[in-house]
């Protein structure tokens, strides 16, 4: 469970849950940006389709990654909040600092 100068801590940094994401995301939109653009180099300009179509495969399959991981960093983030035996009040009240 969180001790109130974590939940300070994490007050005083000011960063929102957004935030967070949009870290977290940002260097998987680069890689799946990127490989759409490689896919494109090799469809069209290259002629060489069957490779393009591969890489261009890559794209869901980065984001897909980064989804699974973020969703798994917010779920053991909830899980430290909420532990077993509490009630829905008291990790409420944990996570807003009993103000």
């Amino acid at each position: 469970m969180a001790t109130r100068q974590q939940m300070e801590e994490r007050e005083l940094t000011g960063q929102s849950a957004e935030e967070i994401t949009e870290q977290a995301l940002g260097p998987a939109f680069l890689a799946a940006a990127a490989s759409v653009g490689l896919s494109w180099y090799y469809f069209f300009v290259r002629g060489d389709r069957q490779r393009g179509l591969f890489v261009g495969l890559w794209p869901p399959t980065i984001l897909a990654f980064a989804s699974y991981f973020n969703q798994r960093k917010i779920r053991q983030k909830l899980d430290s909040f909420t532990q077993p035996g509490t009630t829905i009040k008291d990790a409420f009240e944990s996570v807003m600092g009993n103000r």
